[in-house]
């Protein structure tokens, strides 16, 4: 058995002169969990991409060693061809594919004009078992939640005959039950001879599931730590990812809060495909000026269909209800009525629906209010381009320059352009749909630097988020949906995780 089953030495990949990273050495032994932590930004998920062939030999200086051999991945069907398989944040699936076609996708069994697709799923039940996962093979990806759609990856992977298997954030998406499911996962995975890589920013989850941990910073190796022998205490691992200490995970304020800004009264939705299928079912909330008002609830809830499609009716069908601004219904039937009544929605699918990844910082600034940088319909670019400066001064946004296209930005880094659309658009009301979902401590704690700053000039904001400390943290006041419905009101200071699981749990009852 190998000490060391991987061995990356003095790998060093540079962007338009801009190194990402410098002369990094990284050793995985053979059948541990490692993890990989650092900002956003620290050449983490750069680093897996050189490891497996998503950056070719050529591009990049320094040596792979796996199994005591020299590799020059050029693809990344030679590294799986090895026994390494990424699995990136964004799953790779294809929804109207059925599980086992998926799992076998570009592995498919038997000749490529005469797949056995008899053979594919009775095989991939057995992965499926491997899993966890007692769904049909022949049930289609899109009608499975995104914690299912997560371990269909891993059996795909085991499928290929893993060996080293790396998971890029793969609880960034699920809920905390489907988190646990999935880390207990890979201590069994462990258990049968898979070495695992694994890269998040949820340090409980690190430190639960690791072996020995990684820390980059800036495209170096700072330190590894053992469990064997060196502490896994947050503050630890915090000070070697930024450099500095974080006494407090979520920055003090005293609100001021005033009259009530923004409020949702009777709101129904149905499935926009599901005919007779509510998603939001009679829902009343409000936030008040200088107030940040969470929503917590399990995936699935109905929190981002809540605030879709109360963004200028972006989600749904038969949507009921009243919308009050100040006091005044108004109607958002319109993603641009909604802008023009100062409402803003940063959307969780930063990549997706928030950001257009081929266009640069200074586009994506300005975009959510183009007639602020325009005269007669026509953009004025050093106007756009000071703007986008401004904001990528003030929020701290590690880019190049603003002429960098936002698709090449760390996730951290996107999330920072995202916020910056939507401050430009000068909103009153700001719903922040997971603002910090897979983004690390440090950019986290600018975000909620950000979100008080605000809320200090006197705006309401509204945070949906599936991690409960966040809630806790950030919130004055706390809504609790499940179902579809809000089944709890709690003042935060009230408030714990276990009152709102408490709340969740109750509502099932019923």
């Amino acid at each position: 058995m190998l000490e060391n089953l991987l061995e990356m030495r003095g790998i060093s990949k540079e962007f338009s002169g801009v190194y990402a990273l410098k002369d990094v050495n990284l050793s995985v032994r053979e059948g541990e969990i490692h993890a990989l932590v650092g900002e956003n930004g620290a050449g983490k998920s750069t680093l897996m991409n050189v490891l497996s062939g998503v950056y070719p030999y050529g591009t990049y200086s320094g040596e792979i060693h796996y199994c005591g051999e020299l590799c020059k991945f050029h693809t990344i069907k030679e590294s799986e061809h090895k026994g390494i398989v990424i699995i990136h944040q964004e799953l790779a699936l294809i929804p109207y594919l059925s599980i086992a076609e998926n799992v076998f996708l570009g592995n498919e069994r038997g000749a490529y004009f005469n797949i056995d697709w008899d053979a594919a799923n009775a095989e991939s039940k057995t992965f499926l078992t491997r899993v966890g996962l007692t769904e049909s093979p022949l049930t289609l990806i899109k009608d499975i939640g995104v914690g299912k759609q997560q371990l269909v990856e891993i059996a795909k992977a085991l499928a290929k005959k893993v060996g080293l298997l790396i998971l890029d954030e793969p609880t960034a998406s699920l809920n905390e039950n489907d988190s646990q499911q999935l880390l207990e996962l890979l201590i069994e995975l462990k258990r049968v001879g898979v070495t695992s890589i694994i890269i998040s920013h949820k340090l409980n989850e690190i430190s639960y599931v690791a072996d020995r941990i990684t820390v980059i910073r800036d495209g170096t190796v700072i330190q590894t730590l053992d469990k064997k022998t060196d502490s896994f205490d947050e503050p630890t691992i915090i000070h070697a990812m930024v450099g500095r200490d974080l006494s407090d995970r979520f920055p003090k304020r005293s609100p001021k809060i005033g009259e009530i800004a923004f409020e949702v009264r009777n709101w129904n939705v149905d499935h926009p495909i599901y005919d007779g299928r509510k998603v939001c079912d009679n829902v009343n909330i409000n936030v008040r000026k200088g107030e940040v008002v969470g929503i917590s609830g399990l995936m699935g809830a109905g929190r981002t269909e809540l605030a879709m499609s109360v963004f200028g009716k972006s989600y749904g069908a038969n949507i009921t209800g009243q919308v009050f601004i100040n006091g005044k219904e108004v109607r958002l039937n319109s993603v641009q009525e909604a802008i023009d009544h100062k409402l803003a929605y940063v959307t969780e699918d930063r990549k997706g629906n928030g950001l257009v990844l081929m266009n640069p910082i200074s586009t994506n600034t300005t975009l959510a209010k183009m007639n602020k940088v325009s005269h007669h319909g026509v953009i004025d670019a050093d106007k756009e381009v000071q703007v986008a400066e401004k904001y990528r001064s003030d929020m701290r946004t590690k880019s190049t320059d603003v002429y960098q296209n936002v698709g090449s930005l760390s996730g951290g880094n996107q999330q920072k352009v995202l916020l910056a659309k939507w401050m430009f658009a000068d909103p009153d009301v700001l719903i922040l749909d997971e603002p910090t979902r897979g983004i690390d401590v440090g950019a986290k704690y600018d975000i909620y630097v950000l979100i008080n700053q605000l809320v200090a000039e006197g705006k309401s904001v509204i945070m949906i988020s599936s991690e409960m400390p966040e809630v806790l943290g950030m919130c004055d006041r706390i809504y609790v949906m499940n179902e579809g419905r809000i089944v709890a009101e709690m003042p935060a200071k009230e408030a714990s995780q276990h009152s709102i699981m408490a709340a969740i749990l109750q509502s099932e009852k019923k």
